[in-house]
């Protein structure tokens, strides 16, 4: 196995610089305006109903003051994308155009790249050889399939479909000329062993690119087209180190910007259902790859929509028994959503794809639009499986349905639901209904130890939520941070000696501030931050970043400087305190209007003012202490710095920033 270079620090550098942070965290969740020039979502890497996750595209960085993660942009795409730091610097070096230099001489080549990168560049290389197959005269009956479904002319293209021919190892050999191992196609699935070497996975079938959120071929959808082919109607690339079925939705990069711009996800079944939503003005369709709509698939759509009760998400199932077991299936999900849940079953067994072809765009647009409460879906289709006509059905009924109704969030709409379930079921006595399902309700949020009904231990906000804790140690201040422990708890990491941060205090409180500006804002607090000692602030961790940004060259570096936030971050001690920077830098101001010089005089003066009234204390009892003991020397010359300082104390409370 060969070792790749180094990559050049120049290279690193303008890579960095050439990708925005708020572009490429854009790929993965919305994002919406935090102030203070900053943006926020929810966080991809723990879960929580409130967005905690904060962007600052102006510094490069991101910081999540739920779970702490943070860094920049290469950090971020590491970390989501499990990738080594070269993979990621080669990942959006791509994006930017930019041929890496390695230190070993000369310029990137495929084979210096890391393993995650080169399985997606043959995935790369792989579609665009499946589309240009699509025109062979092999792929006739892969062209009369997509234009009997209302698929032809450009369409294709759009979806970037293709056709892999039917021979052995054509795929096999075109990759093996542009460079690929074996090893690398058996790895990425799109080869699989054969008795004298890897051969085609898919032959003979029509090919979907499968992309990430980023828009990345990470693996393939192929159909079935020949009698003879005794494979089943769909085959998906296997899981591989960059493919997991559970993780994907087809067509997520095409549907993502609506999703988040109209708040509205819909959730088909096939690939080529999603062609047809698209087409026919439902840009927000996407679909799972063989799989079941799980838990991965949920963490996807709740980042885009932001999850909020405005938002919602649709399910489009066949009319048929299979359909509704599967509208049923997701129904069980329907609580991991903040967002509405609807249920849309197209007429007469026909998926959205048949529906179109036979009625046109619009009776698609109307089969979304005419969607139905996943809950009233429910209850119908539990109602349906009862003879209501006895009183041992309709008591059945109401013991199925009412624990379906008590998992219902919205008290006010669990109430409506209550009543409509007693006329479902044919109960005259609504009360009675509406008594059994409280009983349900209290059972769920009391019936087991440590639960609140939130559907987590440990309160409404779970963990990585913005729920504070108050009482003697003061936690649960407004700042939050590392080292404060707002909130519930975090993942256990190395933490900085000193005692927590008790935010609650003015000291602290106004120290964080002044480093913000410090990070932040250098030119604002130059040069008269640069002459703060570390002593100036109380707080061990904050001591430690002052002391960090003086060896990094002090804020009046950082004045004009693109790499100043780089500089301070790559000096840090170790991660703790990294990632301490990395939270300042992003944390935003607690001023309401924009910071300017009379603001950032205002926490220089606050800093300074308390360091001046501790050592006025200090040299008040030192005195006291050397009078006490007859050293009248000691003590006049303790006497006249301590006046220095009362003076210098009062001219910085009637003078403020001026007399710095």
């Amino acid at each position: 196995m060969r070792v790749a270079g180094r990559i050049n620090d120049e290279d690193v550098r303008a890579v960095r610089e050439a990708v925005p942070i708020d572009t490429v965290v854009a790929d993965y969740l919305q994002l919406r305006p935090a102030g203070g020039g900053n943006l926020k979502g929810l966080c991809p890497f723990h879960d929580e109903k409130s967005p905690s996750f904060h962007v600052s595209p102006g510094k490069g960085l991101y910081h999540c003051f739920g779970c702490q993660e943070g860094g920049d942009t290469l950090d971020f795409v590491m970390r989501l994308e499990h990738l080594s730091f070269a993979e990621a610097v080669e990942r959006l070096a791509a994006q930017a155009g930019i041929t890496l230099r390695y230190e070993q001489g000369g310029y990137g080549r495929g084979s210096q790249a890391g393993e995650r990168t080169r399985l997606v560049e043959a995935h790369r290389e792989a579609a665009r050889y499946y589309v240009e197959q699509l025109d062979s005269p092999e792929a006739a009956p892969a062209r009369a399939f997509l234009d009997e479904r209302g698929f032809g002319g450009g369409v294709s293209e759009r979806f970037g479909v293709g056709y892999s021919p039917a021979g052995w190892d054509h795929a096999v050999r075109f990759l093996r000329g542009r460079g690929f191992t074996d090893r690398e196609l058996l790895l990425s699935g799109i080869a699989q062993e054969g008795r004298r070497g890897p051969i085609d996975r898919f032959r003979g079938r029509l090919m979907w690119p499968i992309r990430d959120i980023a828009g990345e071929v990470i693996g393939f959808g192929a159909r079935r087209l020949r009698e003879d082919d005794n494979g089943p109607k769909y085959l998906n690339t296997p899981e591989t180190p960059v493919y997991r079925k559970s993780q994907v939705l087809y067509g997520i990069d095409l549907a993502k910007k609506d999703i988040a711009k109209g708040n509205r996800a819909v959730v088909v079944e096939g690939y080529t259902d999603v062609m047809a939503c698209h087409l026919a003005g439902e840009t927000t369709a996407i679909a799972t790859c063989g799989t079941s709509f799980g838990e991965g698939h949920i963490k996807i759509l709740r980042r885009l929509l932001m999850d909020n009760s405005r938002s919602e998400v649709v399910f489009t199932f066949d009319g048929d028994a299979a359909g509704q077991k599967a509208a049923l299936r997701a129904f069980e999900d329907d609580q991991k959503f903040a967002a509405k849940t609807w249920i849309a079953v197209t007429p007469d067994g026909m998926d959205p794809c048949d529906l179109r072809l036979s009625r046109g765009d619009q009776a698609v647009r109307d089969l979304v639009e005419g969607r139905t409460p996943l809950f009233a879906f429910a209850l119908d289709h539990i109602a349906e499986g009862h003879n209501l006509e006895t009183a041992e059905g309709r008591s059945a009924a109401l013991e199925q349905a009412a624990p379906v109704v008590a998992m219902i969030k919205d008290p006010a709409i669990r109430h409506e639901y209550a009543v409509r379930l007693a006329g479902l079921v044919g109960i005259s006595d609504h009360r009675f209904v509406l008594s059994r399902v409280g009983q349900l309700v209290h059972r769920q949020h009391h019936g087991r130890p440590g639960s609140d009904g939130s559907g987590s231990p440990g309160g409404p906000a779970g963990r990585g939520g913005r729920g504070g804790r108050s009482g003697p140690s003061g936690r649960g201040g407004p700042a939050g941070g590392r080292f404060a422990e707002a909130g519930p708890p975090v993942p256990e990491g190395p933490r900085a000696a000193g005692p927590p941060l008790h935010l609650r205090s003015p000291t602290h409180r106004v120290e964080r501030e002044l480093l913000k500006l410090a990070l932040q804002f250098p030119a604002l607090v130059s040069p008269a931050f640069d002459a703060y000692g570390e002593d100036e602030f109380t707080a061990p961790p904050y001591a430690a970043v002052r002391r960090t940004i003086a060896e990094a060259g002090g804020v009046e570096s950082g004045d004009g400087d693109s790499g100043y936030i780089a500089r301070v971050r790559a000096t840090a001690p170790d991660d703790t305190f990294r990632a301490l920077i990395t939270e300042l830098a992003v944390e935003p101001l607690r001023t309401p209007r924009d910071p300017d010089e009379v603001y950032a005089g205002e926490q220089l003066v606050r800093v300074r003012l308390a360091a001046v009234d501790r050592r006025v204390l200090d040299l008040d009892g030192t005195a006291l202490r050397a009078e006490s003991r007859g050293a009248a020397e000691e003590a006049t010359e303790l006497r006249r710095e301590l006046w220095v300082l009362q003076q210098y104390g009062r001219a910085l409370r009637e003078r403020g920033a001026a007399a710095l």
